[in-house]
C-alpha cells in the first residue's frame, strides 16, 4: 500500500521525497489498515458467547455510540452516532458487545444504508430477539468537502425487524427514547 501512496503522491503533482512526505506513505497505509478493520474481525469471535438466559421483556436501548466509517464511493470519511434497541426474547446480550458490533462494520468501506442493516441483522442473527431497531444519523465529508458542498446535511438511516417494524407503540417508543435528551444520569 505505501507504494500505492506514494504513486497518488506523484499523480496529484506532489514530490513524496520531501521532507514533509517521506513519511506520509507509511502513515497512510498504517491509518487505512486501522479504518477498515472490520475487514478482519468477525461477528461469532467478536460476540465471543456473551449471550446470557435473562427473563427481561422490555426494550434495551444503547444509544449515542460513535460512528466513523469511510463512504466506499470516495474513500471520504462519514460520521454519527448509532442508536440500538432490543426486546429480548429470553436472552439478552453483554452491553459492550453492541458497540463493538457497531465498530466492526463501520470500520469497512460502507454506504450508510447498509451499515445501519448490518448492524440490525447481525445482532438479530445471534441475539434472536422479538424485535430490533437502528438508527444513525451521520455527516459525510463527501457531501461537505466537495460535490453538493453541504456542511450542515445530516443523513438519518433506520433498520427496524420484528416488533419494532409490526408495532407502532414499540417504534414509536424507540424513536422517543432516542431522541430524548439526557440532562443527568
Amino acid at each position: 500500500m505505501e507504494d500505492l501512496i506514494k504513486d497518488l503522491l506523484v499523480k496529484i503533482g506532489e514530490d513524496p521525497d520531501r521532507e514533509g512526505l517521506q513519511r506520509t506513505p507509511k502513515r497512510v497505509s498504517e491509518a487505512f489498515e486501522f479504518l477498515t478493520k472490520g475487514y478482519s474481525e468477525n461477528l461469532e469471535s467478536l460476540v465471543n458467547n456473551a449471550i446470557f438466559k435473562e427473563n427481561y421483556d422490555e426494550m434495551v436501548l444503547v444509544k449515542n455510540i460513535d460512528i466513523f466509517s469511510m463512504c466506499e464511493h470516495h474513500l471520504l470519511p462519514f460520521v454519527g452516532v448509532c442508536h440500538v434497541g432490543y426486546i429480548p426474547d429470553g436472552k439478552i446480550i453483554g452491553l459492550s458487545k453492541i458497540p463493538r458490533i457497531v465498530e466492526m462494520f463501520s470500520r469497512r468501506l460502507q454506504v450508510q444504508e447498509r451499515l445501519t442493516d448490518q448492524i440490525a441483522e447481525s445482532i438479530d442473527s445471534v441475539l434472536k430477539p422479538k424485535g430490533i431497531g437502528v438508527v444513525i444519523n451521520a455527516r459525510h465529508l463527501c457531501m461537505m468537502m466537495r460535490g453538493i458542498e453541504k456542511q450542515n446535511t445530516v443523513v438519518t438511516t433506520s433498520s427496524m425487524l420484528g416488533s419494532f417494524k409490526k408495532n407502532q407503540r414499540t417504534r414509536s417508543e424507540f424513536l422517543s427514547l432516542i431522541n430524548q435528551v439526557n440532562t443527568t444520569f
